[in-house]
């Protein structure tokens, strides 16, 4: 037992000691890899899984599944899409570039909308516990209905097709947002609301000062949950309504039995969406940054 408690107040020991104290030695070695292996193990090993994915999808259109294009078919077959993204050639035929453009105006209004109405409901509700008995049953009724099954009414009431997408992105990605910022209100400590009540601070300078800080953590995760809902829905959306936008495009090429076009509608929906993801994950990392003081 003494040997052991002696190793382990030997660090604090060695902080006493003065420099001229300490025993020399060779320099600290690098702890962990070298930058470089760190950046080629991030590009190596995802490009190995994608890699593979391509290999079985190869090996599944040859086998079981021969009326699955192949690889090489797809990217034959879509050359032309993939240079000429942004051809034009009237109301129903328009490039994939076009058709991501639509979709991305629809999907950054509707998200906008959603914000706008979560971030601050979700602070009444998380400072207010008689506003959440009251308005919390009816965000859980609410939250778990489908996206699609909000699209007719949004179609009965506005008569037209784009802002009933619209609408639809604003209602399915409004939940995660006003439940996560009402979350992140609740955790702040009790302390932070004494200081702004001895201070004599209003309701809205509480929380522009007080509340949305704290709680920026949850409101992002919240933001980034909300977007990926939100870009989810417009593909089923613009598949129902039609018109300009990647649904509709993947609806068209299937009426048109173009499985490689299909193929290339479901890589470009997945990058879009990854890139959206890593956005808001950047995002979030640099508004909770704080820098230390010295």
């Amino acid at each position: 037992m003494e040997r052991v408690r002696a190793e382990l107040l030997l660090p604090l020991k060695e902080e006493g000691r003065t420099n001229a104290e300490r025993p020399k030695g060779p320099p600290l070695e690098r702890i962990g890899p070298h930058p470089w292996v760190q950046t080629l193990d991030a590009l190596i090993m995802p490009l190995t899984g994608f890699l593979a994915l391509v290999g079985l999808w190869a090996l599944l259109s040859a086998t079981v599944a021969p009326s699955l294009p192949s690889p090489a078919q797809t990217l034959a077959k879509n050359w032309e899409l993939i240079r000429q993204p942004f051809y034009d050639r009237g109301p129903n035929n328009k490039g994939i570039g076009w058709q991501l453009l639509y979709s991305l105006g629809r999907v950054g209004l509707g998200f906008a909308l959603a914000a706008l109405v979560g971030i601050p409901a979700g602070l009444l509700l998380g400072l207010s516990s008689g506003l959440r008995k009251m308005w919390d049953p009816v965000v859980q009724l609410l939250r778990p209905v489908s996206p699609l099954a909000w699209l007719p009414l949004g179609l009965a009431t506005f008569q037209a097709a784009n802002p009933a997408a619209i609408f639809t992105i604003f209602i399915t990605a409004l939940w995660p947002i006003l439940l996560n910022t009402s979350a992140g209100v609740q955790q702040v400590p009790k302390e932070y609301l004494h200081v702004g009540r001895i201070l004599k601070l209003s309701r809205r300078k509480m929380m522009i000062k007080i509340l949305l800080p704290a709680a920026l953590p949850h409101i992002l995760s919240g933001l980034r949950v909300g977007l990926g809902v939100a870009w989810l829905v417009i593909v089923a959306s613009e598949m129902l309504t039609g018109g300009v936008g990647i649904g509709f495009f993947v609806w068209d090429e299937w009426n048109n039995l173009s499985l490689e076009h299909i193929i290339l509608a479901i890589v470009v929906i997945g990058l879009i969406g990854l890139a959206l993801d890593r956005l808001m994950l950047w995002a979030a990392r640099t508004l909770s940054y704080q820098p230390t003081r010295d």
